[in-house]
């Protein structure tokens, strides 16, 4: 069950002013727990903690960090259905997905932690020329300095800790606006956080109101900003972030091609596809949205793609047997269902579902759709896939690259050549052979380009955007 009340957490401790924030079962829509919310002042004192913090989290021992996160490792472990019950009540998770998460969560722990005493440097030779004879040079990486992050509700454990878990093995104090959809997976993960020998002030979590949220953008004493979240809200930040660093993980509206070699292993594409579209609803940057069928095997792979979104159970996400959970709330399942309408109108045929009640939207196939329509030029996030035929590989490439979104793309073929041109071609930060867009492990270089964003998450690459290099030179005799 969940906690009456949660607090937010100002320099590592818990407050708890107020309880004004409510919570909701995003399937029953009924108010489950409460959260406490910071205030402008709240904010600033948490920024200038983790200022304070930057100089202690600098010189805390590599070792020192590496025992914060795998004391987190151990605990989430030890809580982790209790984590699992709160991303199903907060999130509209099944229990199945939810479990899923937390282990992506220790997972994601666990590589910081043994991030934390890989930093280093390396030698330069810098006797390029006769000038520079008897010169060495020496890089070391320092932490870049606090940081503020803010995240999106679709992965309240997940997104949350891509940002944190790097944080600490870098050495950066951080302060935190977890969604106030989906609070509580970071109020818990503060808690956890809070058990440990962490400098004072290396980290807040703060829900706050929107009014009070500019700091977290624009003060110049936090030297990096990195944001979850929609394509519009994520340019809109960069813009008044001034000069320090921002790392945007933004929307897509990921692509999948099958080729036409894949005839003998239909199912295990059209498992893979239904399971890469209607997983957490479809709320996910890179839910596969648009899939592109070889010509000659289009007929086939639709009615394979259409059986399994119809054997999909939606319902209660706490029931162990639910597939296909809610929406994060009412409105997003209404505006979806407008956009299927929309289509609709335009000429694209439903294959199957389009249904909605409350924020459970039906798993919805569509055929037709225009490529200028909302329902596939912008990003969907929700339980929707478009189905389009094509006789020419290159012709799919180029629709793939169609829009201004570019975040991974999938690819189903036995062609290494064609696989290569994919990587050479697609306008991507990663294309996926063999599987749907959707495959993520969070050791590897997440993150796109185009209107998808800047920079990579993945523990070993959020450390280096969390730190930067000090050179040293000199000179022998």
């Amino acid at each position: 069950m969940l906690a009456e009340r949660y607090p937010y957490y100002l320099a590592n401790r818990p407050r708890q002013p107020n309880a004004d924030l409510a919570v909701t079962d995003k399937y029953s829509g009924e108010v489950v727990t409460h959260v406490a919310i910071a205030d402008a002042s709240a904010v600033e004192e948490a920024i200038a903690a983790a200022v304070r913090a930057a100089g202690p989290m600098r010189r805390l021992a590599p070792y020192a960090r590496q025992e914060v996160l795998e004391h987190c490792v151990r605990r989430f472990r030890e809580r982790a259905e209790e984590l699992a019950f709160a991303l199903c009540i907060e999130a509209g998770k099944p229990l199945r997905d939810a479990r899923g998460e937390v282990a992506r969560l220790i997972d994601t722990f666990k590589a910081a932690a043994e991030e934390a005493v890989r930093g280093g440097g390396e030698v330069l030779n810098l006797e390029v020329s006769p000038r520079a004879a008897g010169y060495r040079g020496f890089t070391q990486r320092v932490p870049v300095g606090p940081c503020s992050f803010i995240t999106p509700f679709n992965f309240p454990l997940n997104l949350v800790a891509h940002k944190v878990a790097p944080a600490i093995a870098a050495g950066c104090p951080f302060v935190l606006k977890p969604s106030d959809r989906t609070p509580v997976s970071a109020a818990i993960m503060a808690e956890v956080l809070a058990e440990t020998e962490l400098p004072e002030g290396a980290f807040s979590v703060l829900t706050t109101r929107l009014e009070d949220v500019g700091p977290f953008i624009e003060d110049d004493r936090l030297k990096l900003l990195s944001f979850t979240g929609s394509e519009k809200v994520g340019w809109e930040l960069k813009a008044r972030a001034g000069r320090k660093k921002v790392v945007l993980e933004l929307g897509g509206n990921a692509a999948c091609v099958v080729d036409r070699d894949q005839g003998e292993r239909l199912d295990f594409v059209a498992d893979r596809v239904a399971h890469g579209a209607f997983f957490q609803a479809g709320q996910s940057c890179i839910s596969v949205q648009r899939v592109l069928v070889h010509e000659d095997l289009y007929d086939a792979l639709r009615e394979r793609l259409v059986a399994r979104a119809r054997a999909l159970r939606a319902g209660n996400p706490r029931d162990e047997a639910t597939t296909l959970g809610p929406m994060i709330d009412e409105a997003a399942a209404r505006r979806l269902e407008g956009w299927i309408e929309r289509a609709v109108g335009r000429g694209a045929r439903v294959l199957t579902g389009g249904g909605r009640r409350g924020a459970l939207l039906e798993a919805t196939v569509l055929e037709g759709v225009p490529a200028d329509e909302p329902l596939c030029a912008e990003e969907a996030f929700g339980p929707v896939v478009l189905l389009q035929s094509f006789r020419s590989f290159d012709d799919a490439l180029r629709e793939v690259n169609n829009g201004r979104y570019g975040l991974q793309a999938g690819l189903f073929t036995n062609d290494l050549s064609r696989a290569m041109q994919a990587w050479d071609e697609l306008e991507v930060g990663g294309v996926v052979v063999g599987d749907v867009p959707s495959f993520r492990v969070d050791t590897m270089p997440y993150g796109g380009v185009k209107g998808s964003g800047l920079g990579r998450e993945g523990v070993k690459y959020a450390i280096e955007d969390m730190t930067e290099l000090r050179l040293l030179v000199l000179r022998q005799g």
